[in-house]
């Protein structure tokens, strides 16, 4: 809760710190000022690439409590407009799960590392990013996963690649904390039947999972930026789910 009397400030910036196969990546670094201890998440961007929203969805968890690590998962491919280098990293067929897997762990190893930290580490993503958030939490140890309509997740055999070898649905058996999924009725990728599917698989396992399908709304509900895809409601009740599973689980 909000009190106008409190002090309110936060830290943000870019930083380096080595990811997978020690290369240095970009960090947008985002802390609530103080002594804390505070939680972690790790925010793995979208598919536009590591953009304005992105960082500002740092920023509004930060302002709830949360130090926050957003990667920089394309840096590899080169520097620029979001939109060039996102479209760079789609021409050569993504970026290798592995390399996202181990970029997420090194920035929850970096979170955990800070003297402000309560050392619990979230993860969390939209698009592209809900998908790799999940498969990180399955291959690597966090607190908590938010699967933000994570397409991609549910793969058919002839959509996997060099770099996408395995479904992350099936690593769900790994899964390594408890997880919340926000999705819409109308989007494709994933659609309602790959939701169900996932969630059955979360069910087999005996996984602790929240799903929520939001009527009305698409992909990218958030994206108050997209005037067609953005749904008001749905975005702030969304928002108060996620917030409210981070609290719960991270403190």
């Amino acid at each position: 809760m909000a009190d106008t009397g409190a002090y309110d400030g936060m830290l943000a910036e870019v930083t380096k710190i080595p990811g997978y196969g020690g290369h240095w990546i970009s960090v947008y670094f985002v802390r609530p000022l103080g002594p804390g201890p505070f939680p972690g998440v790790v925010w793995l961007h979208h598919m536009p690439g590591w953009d304005e929203w992105t960082k500002e969805a740092a920023r509004k968890l930060a302002y709830h409590g949360f130090m926050v690590a957003a990667p920089d998962l394309y840096c590899r491919a080169g520097t620029g407009a979001p939109e060039d280098v996102a479209a760079k990293v789609r021409a050569e067929g993504g970026v290798p799960d592995d390399q996202v897997v181990g970029d997420a762990a090194a920035c929850r190893d970096f979170l955990r590392a800070l003297p402000q930290s309560n050392g619990k580490v979230g993860v969390t993503g939209t698009c592209s990013g809900g998908r790799h958030a999940y498969l990180a939490a399955c291959r690597e140890r966090f607190d908590a996963c938010v699967d933000l309509w994570g397409g991609g997740v549910v793969m058919r055999p002839e959509d996997l690649t060099e770099k996408r070898p395995v479904a992350p649905i099936d690593y769900t058996k790994d899964l390594s904390c408890p997880l919340l999924g926000l999705f819409g009725e109308e989007d494709r990728a994933p659609s309602p039947e790959q939701v169900r599917q996932h969630e059955e698989e979360l069910k087999k396992y005996g996984k602790t999972y929240e799903f929520h399908m939001y009527a009305g709304a698409g992909h990218g509900f958030f994206y108050h930026d997209r005037p067609a895809a953005y749904r008001a409601e749905a975005a702030v009740d969304g928002w108060r789910k996620v917030l409210d599973f981070f609290r719960r689980h991270l403190g």
